[in-house]
């Protein structure tokens, strides 16, 4: 299989990894052939790429950090527990505060269980989503990053809980805004941005009275916007000032909302995204933390197909843990665009000249 743009040139492809809307739950299923009906439909979703069934790449195990039951219980757990904790703030729902911490508890350990198992030594996210389901799928995505940067610093259980659940929720604050301001497809005005900026004190507000889970784990929900140099919000906040998991949060937080379509723009690409984060990690970003999460992330996910400083494109095979940026690919098409009829492996770290430049269909 292998990751492509969603075009029209994708009819009657087969599609090799589900689309799950916004609770988490299958919307199309893997092994369905893509009419021109549906193609254009996960468009107008916000669905930006797919994972395809190919021949030459049949023998290419795309590999999430966490398992596809993981992923869908924790994206259904967080809808519902955002969705439980608004509804009895507001007085039209009773839940039982105990229980949302428990379900976000044991949606978290899962979460933590597979991270630990994960033998690839890079996190690289395969999820596919619909645009509509951003906030919960974000949410679920920054807690894996989070948790992945907690582990390599070592960690204990106590303190990768508080960042994990922490993570889970830190945009909780956004059910509180309008839904036309925080889905708005433009620029915001002045006043809209003030409105937005506002989500991470709801999310402190929510969460610091939520039976079982920490006021640490809260002051993520509060400063994962703030930065180093001091530019960033509520607060403005410098340096020591902002909680170490709020740091660590803020990277992930920036990282995956640049690969992620949003209403305003595409994505980037994982390595776009990366290199926006490490130039602000002298001012913006905690520079060791930056460092620490650049070591750990896969910036060319097994399964993307790329376009070479030679004009080939090709398909990312497997990753070199030591030489992120310079993976095991698969030749597909070569200069003009011809398709190979024996495509062939090569390990960029042993091809110098050799780079990948883009993203390609």
């Amino acid at each position: 299989m292998r990751l492509v743009p969603v075009t029209l040139s994708l009819v009657d492809a087969v599609l090799a990894r589900p689309v799950l809307d916004e609770k988490g739950m299958v919307l199309v299923g893997s092994g369905v052939k893509l009419s021109e009906r549906m193609v254009t439909r996960l468009k107008q979703l916000g669905v930006s790429s797919l994972y395809i069934e190919d021949k030459r790449t049949e023998d290419i195990v795309i590999v999430d950090a966490i398992s596809d039951e993981t992923r869908r219980s924790a994206v259904n757990t967080v809808y519902n527990s955002m969705l439980s904790m608004i509804e009895t703030e507001r007085g039209s729902r009773r839940a039982s505060r105990p229980q949302i911490g428990r379900d976000l508890s044991r949606a978290f350990q899962d979460i933590l269980a597979d991270l630990k198992g994960n033998k690839s030594g890079l996190i690289s996210l395969a999820s596919i989503f619909t645009v509509d389901g951003y906030l919960y799928h974000h949410s679920v995505n920054v807690a894996i990053l989070a948790t992945a940067l907690g582990l390599a610093k070592g960690y204990g259980q106590k303190e990768i809980t508080e960042l994990g659940i922490g993570a889970l929720l830190h945009d909780i604050g956004c059910t509180r805004i309008p839904p036309e301001i925080m889905n708005k497809p433009g620029v915001y005005s002045d006043l809209e941005f003030e409105i937005v900026q506002k989500h991470c004190e709801h999310g402190y507000d929510i969460l610091r009275t939520q039976d079982g889970i920490s006021l640490h784990s809260a002051h993520i929900a509060l400063q994962h916007h703030e930065r180093m140099n001091g530019t960033g919000y509520p607060r403005k906040l410098k340096g020591l000032e902002i909680s170490e998991y709020a740091r660590i949060v803020a990277i992930c937080d920036v990282y995956e909302a640049l690969t992620s379509k949003r209403l305003h723009r595409d994505a980037h690409l994982p390595h776009e995204a990366l290199e926006f984060i490490m130039g602000g990690g002298t001012t913006m970003f905690d520079l060791n933390l930056v460092r620490l999460f650049a070591k750990n992330v896969a910036i060319y996910p097994v399964g993307m197909t790329v376009r070479l400083n030679t004009n080939e494109t090709a398909v990312v095979v497997s990753l070199n843990p030591e030489y992120a940026q310079r993976p095991i690919i698969r030749l597909l098409t070569d200069e003009r665009g011809n398709r190979l009829d024996m495509p062939y492996d090569i390990d960029l770290t042993k091809e110098l000249t050799m780079m990948i430049v883009s993203y390609s269909e």
